[in-house]
């Protein structure tokens, strides 16, 4: 099996960011986009999946830190595409139920090329820290259609939004670690293409 590992870069009027992802690696996370909470939730998502994952971004967050959660999103959705290559005797499907204290979430994925993105994850605040929690919404929208996936990620329990957000990141990675191991011959798929 030829190395799984991509490096993307994305350099936009808005953003800069490089990114190196190992799907085949011990969880070790350098992440640096100047945004805290999404820092510690990406190290979060590469020690669950046990993927090594290198990130630096920078991004207008003296505006806001919309366009750097976006564009990490795409840009880590793009790495999991071409790190998959083929897809070639990988799993297909994953999903994990996380709990965090009180906390409980599930992620199912599906690596059909298909993107698709069902986010059902209402949370009681609209910040932790000065972290714009609705970003985690679309964070997941430019993971899955960049990475051509079919994600659900679902609220089953939860008060503490900290707690709750964390479920989802872990949860996502769980999910994705399950759905992208190579555990078969062949392509998951009676079409021939995924």
């Amino acid at each position: 099996m030829s190395e799984r590992v991509a490096e993307i870069q994305r350099h936009t009027g808005e953003t800069d960011v490089c990114l190196r992802l190992n799907l085949d690696g011990v969880g070790q996370a350098e992440v640096a986009t100047g945004v805290g909470f999404l820092d510690h939730m990406l190290d979060l998502f590469a020690r669950h999946g046990r993927f090594d994952l290198l990130i630096g971004a920078n991004g207008d967050t003296q505006v806001d830190d919309h366009h750097t959660a976006e564009d990490v999103g795409i840009v880590l959705g793009e790495a999991v595409r071409k790190a998959l290559g083929d897809k070639q005797g990988v799993a297909r499907y994953g999903h994990a139920y996380v709990p965090m204290d009180e906390a409980l979430v599930r992620s199912s994925l599906d690596l059909s090329g298909r993107p698709y993105c069902i986010y059902a994850v209402a949370v009681p605040r609209a910040k932790v820290g000065a972290f714009d929690t609705e970003l985690v919404e679309h964070f997941c929208q430019s993971l899955a259609f960049h990475a051509l996936l079919t994600l659900h990620v679902d609220l089953i329990r939860g008060s503490n939004t900290h707690h709750i957000l964390e479920a989802v990141f872990k949860s996502m990675a769980l999910a994705l670690h399950q759905a992208s191991r190579v555990v078969r011959p062949d392509l998951p798929t009676t079409k021939g293409l995924l």
